[in-house]
């Protein structure tokens, strides 16, 4: 790989889903990589959490399997691959927007008031794959990811999940009009489509993508305090349309790749994610957010390990998922929540080998047991510290209709491609 950070949010994002690349494995999204700043270790800018970019799916009916031959020609889409500590990829794959069908009529779901610690998944589609699983391990909340504010509707998806006894979060972007997001009229469009997708129902809203990235907002207008602009206009609009709706901040590319601030590494540009979130509070961004979103999938240790990881730039925080945590924890001094909506690890070991961007320990990175432990850690981690909202495993079913090939978001499904889902029990036994 060459020296920076490169690449991996992924997965989605239900997606969704990320992306964190290093020198020779690197963090976060499949992006090129790139040359870090004044550190003497190489930071890449890699996208390996592909964020699902999901949006919206065709819903089956409440507690109907999913017809994998209809799913896939749902996501055939290239999909980003959201990585965790990285800047994603420009040309990840995201999974395709499937078209539309009439879904059969739900009558709305009130679900009780969410308190406390909440386990999610990003999902391929509303569809629901994988809904068994995901009862099975106690999982409260599905996320899907949706980038195209030009498609269906997502209040199929919305109602599926409410039938079927789940919250639903929503991420919501715009891939074909990323560079516009700081014109006042075209934000005016966005918060229209916020509004709408919290009157149909979301439980929960991710207010945008990794705005640290040029791939996701404008290079000459990128910042902590430029992005709290936009979370000051659409919290209160939001809230007026549902105020059951929990905002969350867009979680940001983990990344050290720009010398601590923010900068252009080859041709891409951004901001490293601690100095772009102490921008935002400093900005007041706590006034317009209910939880704080963050994203981890690069991990190659066990998530309470603080050193050891045998990539370049080793020694910083968003290589380890508890450096994220006490990262992040640190600025916001228990003001406000955080949101972990995309955690991901990645195993190749059904294929016995990963696209070289995301193969950071050749050449599976981490065995299908290892995945499933350490996915399980993570959460006990998580409920350990009292100060995260809700976690969304990145990702729960992508193996059921994706291939691996160059594209890393099937190898960090719980579902693997033969059906076994390993992560269940560890999962299950971390949320009793």
């Amino acid at each position: 790989m060459v020296f920076g950070w490169i690449i991996l949010t992924v997965v989605a994002g239900v997606g969704t889903f990320a992306v964190l690349l290093w020198f020779q494995g690197g963090a976060g999204s499949p992006q090129g990589a790139a040359k870090s700043g004044p550190e003497a270790a190489v930071l890449e800018i890699v996208d390996p959490i592909p964020e699902l970019e999901e949006q919206p799916q065709t819903v089956m009916q409440a507690g109907e399997e999913g017809d994998t031959t209809r799913a896939a020609n749902l996501v055939e889409q290239e999909v980003e691959a959201e990585a965790t500590n990285v800047v994603e990829q420009e040309g990840e794959t995201e999974p395709e927007q499937g078209e539309p069908t009439e879904a059969t009529a739900i009558s709305p779901v009130v679900l009780p008031a969410s308190t406390g610690f909440g386990l999610g998944g990003q999902v391929i589609h509303g569809g629901l794959l994988a809904l068994d699983k995901m009862q099975s391990i106690g999982m409260g909340w599905v996320k899907i990811q949706n980038h195209d504010l030009g498609g269906g509707t997502l209040d199929g998806d919305i109602q599926n999940a409410h039938a079927n006894g789940l919250r639903i979060l929503i991420s919501v972007k715009d891939n074909a009009g990323h560079h516009l997001i700081t014109d006042p009229g075209y934000q005016q469009q966005f918060i229209q489509y916020l509004e709408r997708v919290a009157r149909a129902g979301a439980d929960a809203i991710e207010v945008w993508n990794e705005p640290n990235l040029d791939r996701e907002w404008p290079a000459d207008k990128m910042g902590g305090e430029q992005y709290t602009a936009l979370l000051q206009k659409a919290y209160p609009r939001i809230k007026a349309a549902n105020a059951n709706t929990m905002v969350v901040s867009a979680a940001l590319s983990p990344t050290g790749a720009f010398g601590g601030s923010c900068g252009s590494i080859d041709s891409i540009y951004g901001c490293d994610d601690k100095p772009f979130l102490e921008a935002m509070v400093n900005a007041g961004a706590l006034n317009y957010l209910d939880c704080v979103g963050m994203h981890y999938n690069e991990g190659l240790l066990p998530p309470s390990a603080t050193s050891g990881d045998p990539r370049a730039a080793g020694g910083h925080y968003t290589r380890y998922f508890k450096g994220m945590l006490d990262t992040y924890n640190a600025i916001l001094a228990g003001v406000k929540p955080i949101c972990i909506t995309e955690l991901g690890y990645l195993s190749g070991e059904e294929w016995g080998y990963l696209p070289p961007k995301f193969s950071w320990s050749p050449p599976i990175n981490m065995t299908v047991a290892q995945h499933a432990d350490y996915l399980g850690q993570a959460v006990t981690l998580a409920r350990q510290m009292g100060t995260i909202r809700l976690m969304i495993i990145f990702n729960v079913d992508f193996a059921v209709v994706k291939s691996l090939d160059d594209d890393p978001q099937a190898g960090y499904s719980i579902v693997r491609p033969d059906q076994s889902c390993p992560a269940c029990q560890t999962l299950a036994a971390a949320m009793r």
